[in-house]
């Protein structure tokens, strides 16, 4: 049973139900006094001195090691950047592509990283395509039922080409919240010479890692979401294996030796750029510290399952609701179709931004998802079965008959 003190420490969640996790956490106020007070002693000690270039060091390396315990990794594999489409960006940008290079990706990614693969090909004669997923699990039965990781494997084979350089894809999908078979699918795409890049914004903070024993290439991953840290600071893991094929893209100051000769840094600072907001890394560490108080992460993400379960099982007694998320829930992220009519075989949805904005105004904080067109809520380990029951008790009397 978790402490209702520790609750108590995030001042976001005071006078409403939040359920945004998978677009941005809520800071426990130890995050925020840490930030707040490396503020000041930056200003206290001067903005530009030896004394605070020394502290800037130190807490880049305390910030790679604390991320490197949650992942599995050593420090030096981590680079830090801004948020997870940074992080993904590196890796696009940093592959020294040839004309008729293939990138596939799945139909389940990011507008932001689809943008991105784009503009690659119109630049560098590239070509891509995707995977299907959400049409696996479309053509199940029972409607809800998931693709299986078989079917996930084969869907992948079946569309890779001799040319494919770079499989893109989530290890947890942001529109449904099922978890891919990671290790399985970089073992596939290995086999066939290709490296995958993945965007982990929803499993980091989320799901126990260890990103060795899944055999990662490229992990691009944010603190502001399930770690409950600072928007701005987010991290890419690259394998030591693959390192040196993989240029820097974004360059300054930081990601250079400055000392003769000059070169890269021998580690994952290569990537990183110049001046950012430093007093964001403890207010992170700070974050990933508080979740430990809570307990390992398998128990946090027990404990997440264990009310997604308890969500869905709820939403179930609203007959207009259908989950679309995988039963029983893989993760925190329970996504729903609500049917404009009570009838059973109606095709016809409601207007999810119409609930969703009014939910808002009732003080419930959800969000509504375009494909697959539904309502998105992310249920967190210190999440409440009473926020979950006020929940569908507001979407009960919001839903129109």
């Amino acid at each position: 049973m978790l402490n209702p003190e520790y609750r108590a420490q995030f001042p976001a969640l005071k006078h409403k139900s939040y359920f945004n996790y998978g677009g941005q956490g809520t800071l426990p106020q130890v995050a925020l006094d840490a930030i707040s007070q490396s503020y000041d002693y930056i200003q206290t000690i001067g903005p530009f001195s030896i004394a605070v270039n020394n502290w800037i060091t130190q807490e880049a390396n305390l910030t790679r090691e604390s991320i490197a315990q949650e992942l599995g990794v050593t420090a030096a594999t981590i680079t830090l950047t801004e948020d997870v489409t940074v992080g993904c960006n590196i890796v696009l940008w940093g592959i020294p592509w040839q004309v008729g290079d293939h990138i596939l990706l799945s139909d389940c990614e990011h507008p932001g990283v689809i943008a991105a693969v784009g503009e690659i090909c119109r630049r560098f004669g590239v070509t891509t395509s995707t995977f299907p997923i959400l049409g696996l699990a479309e053509n199940n039965s029972p409607p809800d039922t998931q693709g299986s990781p078989e079917q996930i494997l084969a869907s992948i084979d079946q569309h890779l080409q001799p040319q494919t350089r770079l499989v893109v894809l989530s290890h947890v999908l942001w529109n449904t919240g099922q978890v891919l078979p990671l290790k399985e699918i970089n073992q596939l795409c290995h086999e066939r010479g290709c490296l995958v890049l993945v965007d982990a914004a929803q499993s980091v903070g989320q799901l126990p890692l260890d990103l060795l024993d899944l055999e990662v290439d490229f992990y691009a991953f944010t603190g502001h979401k399930w770690c409950c840290g600072p928007e701005g600071l987010g991290g890419l893991y690259v394998n030591v294996e693959v390192r040196d094929s993989l240029h820097p893209t974004f360059i300054g100051w930081r990601g250079i030796t400055m000392q003769e000769p000059k070169g890269w840094q021998p580690d994952g600072r290569r990537y990183e750029v110049a001046t950012s907001a430093f007093p964001l890394y403890a207010g992170l560490r700070a974050a990933i510290h508080y979740h430990h108080q809570a307990g390992t992460a398998i128990d946090r993400y027990q404990r997440i399952l264990n009310l997604s379960q308890y969500l869905c099982q709820k939403l179930t007694t609203i007959p207009q609701i259908q989950v679309t998320s995988p039963h029983p829930p893989e993760t925190g992220l329970v996504c729903f179709q609500v049917r404009a009519a009570l009838e059973v075989n109606s095709e016809k949805l409601a207007n999810h931004g119409s609930i969703v904005s009014t939910l808002e105004q009732q003080g419930v904080f959800t969000r509504t998802l375009a494909s697959p067109d539904c309502i998105r809520a992310c249920v967190h380990h210190f999440t409440t079965t009473a926020e979950l029951d006020h929940l569908v008790d507001r979407l009960a009397k919001t839903i129109p008959n």
